[in-house]
C-alpha cells in the first residue's frame, strides 16, 4: 500500500505492509514523523485522513483523548491503512534520519529475568539481528497473548548490541508486567520495534549532565552513563544524577552507580533520594560514594543544583507526576532552554 504524507514541509511517501502499524512503516523507510510513546498512550502521532481509509488497532488507546474523531484524525501508532491512503500531519516531516538508527523489525528471546527489588524486575532480550541506537533510546516490545505493545528504555549502550537491557516495575492490572513476573518467561519470545526516541545523548554534544530519574526511569539513564563511560565523556564534563525511590526497599542500581562514581570522583556526582522515610544511616555506610536525601526527588535536584545550572542539558524520566515536577522545576527554577531538556512520554 502507499501512503501519502502531506506535512508542514512538503509531501512524502512510503510503502506499508498489509497489516502494518502507520508510524512504524514510516519510521522504517526514514521518515521523522513526529512521535514520542509510540504505544498510544500520549497523542503526539495525530494525523489526519484526508484520503483512503485508515483503522485504529487499538479503539481504546489513551492517546486518543488528544484527536478529533470528527474530522476523522488517527494515532498514527496505533492505526492501519485498508488501502493507499493519504495523511496530514501539522508536523514539520524530513527523510534526513540517520541510516545507522532507522526503526525496523526484530525479534528477541526473554533473558536473565532477575528481581532488583520487591517490584522492579532486570531481564535482557537477545536479538536475531543486532540493533545499533542512541543511549536514552527505547524499544516497543510485544508478546503472544499480551494486548498491544510496551515501550522499555535500554539500560545497556553498545554499536551493533545483539542483547537489550531493560528494568520494568510491575504495576497493577499491567498486563506486560504481570506476564514478566512470571516463573516462566526466560526463553519466550518478543516482537521487537525500535530504536525509538529524542531524549538522547551524545558526547559531541559538550554540555554537562544532569539525570532526573524516578524509579524504573532509571534505566534510560543507566544507558547515558554508559555512554559516557566509554567516551570518558566525564574525565572533563560534569554529570550529577539524582535518582529517586520511595523507601529503602525500593532502590536499586546503587552498586552500578557507585562503580561509576569511583571511575570519575571528580566530576561525577550521584543523589538518590527517599521520598518516604528517612535514610537508613546502613545506607549511607554501604555506599560511601552515594550521596543521599530525603523528598521528591525534584524538589532534591533544585535544592542541591541551586547556582549549578548554568551549562548542563538535562535528562527526566519516570512515573508522569514525578516527570510533570522535574520538567516544571527545570523551566520554572533552573531557567533551562527547552533545548536543553529531553524526555520522552511513555504514559
Amino acid at each position: 500500500m502507499k501512503i501519502s504524507v502531506q506535512s508542514k514541509s512538503g509531501v512524502f511517501e512510503y510503502d506499508c505492509g498489509d497489516d502494518e502499524l502507520l508510524l512504524y512503516a514510516g519510521l522504517r523507510h526514514g521518515l521523522t514523523l513526529p512521535y514520542e510513546c509510540a504505544t498510544g498512550t500520549c497523542g503526539t502521532c495525530r494525523a489526519r485522513v484526508v484520503g483512503g481509509d485508515a483503522v485504529m488497532a487499538w479503539s481504546d488507546a489513551p492517546g486518543l483523548s488528544y484527536v478529533n474523531r470528527d474530522k476523522n484524525e488517527i494515532l498514527m501508532c496505533r492505526a492501519k491503512a485498508r488501502g493507499d491512503c493519504t495523511l496530514r500531519v501539522p508536523a514539520a516531516v524530513t527523510n534526513s534520519m540517520n541510516p545507522e538508527i532507522v526503526p525496523g523489525y526484530r525479534q528477541g528471546a526473554i533473558a536473565n529475568v532477575h528481581k532488583l527489588t520487591h517490584d522492579v524486575l532486570g531481564f535482557g532480550v537477545a536479538l536475531d539481528r543486532p540493533m545499533t541506537f542512541r543511549a536514552g533510546q527505547f524499544v516497543v516490545l510485544e508478546a503472544d497473548g499480551v494486548a498491544g505493545g510496551r515501550a522499555y528504555s535500554m539500560v545497556n549502550y553498545r554499536r551493533g548490541a545483539d542483547r537489550l537491557d531493560f528494568v520494568v516495575k510491575r504495576k497493577p492490572g499491567g498486563a506486560f508486567s504481570d506476564w514478566l513476573f512470571a516463573d516462566r518467561v526466560d526463553g519466550a519470545r518478543v516482537a521487537v520495534y525500535g530504536p525509538l526516541g529524542r531524549a538522547t545523548f551524545a558526547p559531541e554534544g559538550g554540555k554537562d549532565v544532569l539525570c532526573v530519574a524516578g524509579g524504573s526511569g532509571i534505566a534510560g539513564m543507566m544507558s547515558i552513563l554508559a555512554c559516557g563511560r566509554e567516551a570518558s565523556y566525564f574525565r572533563d564534563h560534569k554529570g550529577y544524577v539524582f535518582f529517586g525511590v520511595r523507601t529503602e526497599r525500593d532502590v536499586f542500581y546503587l552498586d552500578r552507580l557507585s562503580a561509576l562514581v569511583e571511575a570519575f570522583p571528580d566530576n561525577l556526582e550521584v543523589t538518590a533520594a527517599l521520598s518516604d522515610t528517612p535514610v537508613p544511616p546502613a545506607l549511607r555506610q554501604r555506599f560511601p560514594g552515594i550521596q543521599f536525601d530525603t523528598g521528591f526527588v525534584h524538589v532534591v535536584t533544585a535544592k542541591r543544583m541551586a547556582g549549578r545550572f548554568a551549562g548542563v542539558v538535562a535528562y527526566v524520566a519516570g512515573p508522569p507526576p514525578m516527570v510533570d515536577g522535574a520538567l516544571r522545576m527545570l523551566v520554572l527554577e533552573a531557567r533551562l532552554p527547552g533545548t536543553d531538556i529531553r524526555y520522552d512520554k511513555f504514559s
